[in-house]
């Protein structure tokens, strides 16, 4: 199961490098695409929760990394208003 990156960009222009265990994130975030915050959060806790459940399909539990990389941009995404956009810069697998 290919592990990926995605680079994340904040309304303030931070960046983040977050983690999913398998390729859903590309099924659900478009690379250069403005989201508006809660879409952008909406659809970064889907993907993330589709990967644990692969991880569980796969391996027979769920994936802690991904639940843990959700979490974290749920509350990121806390410092920021409804209306600020949030960019995802690149998506590219994990290194082996």
């Amino acid at each position: 199961m290919p592990a990926m990156h995605f680079v994340v960009c904040w309304p303030d222009g931070s960046k983040d490098t977050c983690y999913s265990p398998s390729t859903a994130i590309g099924k659900h975030l478009e690379v250069n695409h403005p989201y508006v915050l809660g879409e952008f959060v909406t659809l970064a806790t889907c993907a993330l929760d589709e990967a644990s459940e692969r991880v569980k399909a796969k391996f027979g539990y769920f994936c802690s990394s991904a639940q843990d990389q959700s979490a974290a941009i749920v509350q990121k995404a806390q410092q920021f208003r409804a209306e600020q956009q949030v960019i995802v810069e690149k998506i590219t697998p994990v290194p082996a």
